[in-house]
């Protein structure tokens, strides 16, 4: 028996799908054939590769190591195709690139596209900066090329580049007939009484600011947990609370006009941005191609001084 390419996708698929049946239906082959399939995989490596339980099929230790080899073998030789066809035209491709949502990095994107745009015009820039995943397992799986998250810490199966510090800030609705001046540093102390909008607990900035406070001896005022840009502008703008996030965030986001952004101290919540890619899998020329544009939008970023962007 060989290990061929079309027994890697079905493989993959079933581990992403979670179901034969229902990886059977995306790949349009019968239930019984991918279950064949499967089966040759496990007598060829002579190891069980996957587990039924409560919630679908899973992986065993196993199935996690060929999951990991075939990602890579099969971008590869979908990069291969590609590099093959246009092997006389520009670099064309797809690559994704994840932004670590309420920080700075998401304030990247457009600069970003118009770049690639302007050089690389045939790579296919797919951008998330969405809630509800864990970027850095998503590099480390191979789902995605790259992404600018929180932390610089080690994290098993990727590596990371600190690429800058962004400073949080108080962001609340402007009030006409305040007479205290808003450019006075705030002390988190004089957070106690004040309404919060505030990510979910499960989010790195919320870690990061319950952090914060319990060092300033506060006892958050959570009023919400919103993910979602625009609803948290809409919120703040609305008066129903003020939010703790990058200035950056507050002054391009359109759906926070309107608003006073107030620096905190003693102690100020600072957090490091880095670019996240995978230790094992390597980026293809298109993905390299791109990450050079990223990192020349970042270094023009750092050039222009924004507000509580700090070098690392």
């Amino acid at each position: 028996m060989s290990v061929d390419f079309r027994k890697l996708k079905s493989f993959v698929k079933v581990v992403d799908a979670g179901s034969v049946s229902r990886a059977a239906g995306l790949l349009r082959t019968a239930q019984p054939a991918l279950s064949q399939q499967i089966a040759a995989l496990e007598t060829h490596f002579k190891h069980k590769l996957l587990l039924r339980s409560n919630h679908g099929i899973v992986p065993t230790e196993a199935g996690l190591i060929l999951y990991r080899h075939a990602q890579l073998l099969l971008k590869q030789i979908e990069q291969a195709q590609i590099d093959i066809d246009q092997s006389t035209k520009a670099l064309a491709g797809r690559v994704s690139i994840g932004l670590a949502t309420y920080s700075a990095s998401s304030t990247l994107s457009l600069p970003i596209l118009k770049e690639m745009s302007a050089l690389h015009p045939q790579i296919v820039v797919h951008i998330n900066d969405s809630f509800g995943h864990v970027l850095s397992e998503l590099i480390m799986t191979g789902k995605m090329d790259m992404a600018m998250i929180y932390g610089s810490g080690p994290i098993k199966g990727v590596k990371l580049q600190p690429l800058f510090r962004e400073e949080l800030y108080l962001v609340s609705r402007a009030e006409p007939s305040a007479k205290k001046p808003t450019d006075e540093p705030l002390p988190l102390s004089a957070l106690a009484d004040v309404k919060l909008l505030l990510p979910s607990q499960g989010h790195f900035l919320r870690r990061l600011i319950d952090e914060s406070l319990a060092r300033a001896r506060v006892t958050p005022n959570v009023a919400s947990e919103i993910e979602s840009v625009s609803a948290l502008g809409a919120a703040v703008t609305e008066g129903l609370g003020s939010t703790i996030l990058p200035a950056s965030v507050a002054a391009t986001a359109s759906s926070f006009g309107g608003v006073e952004v107030r620096r905190l101290v003693r102690p100020a919540i600072e957090a490091t941005v880095s670019l996240c890619v995978s230790d094992h899998l390597p980026l293809s020329e298109p993905a390299l191609a791109t990450r050079s544009v990223l990192l020349t939008v970042v270094e023009k970023l750092m050039r222009s001084h924004p507000q509580g962007i700090k070098a690392v």
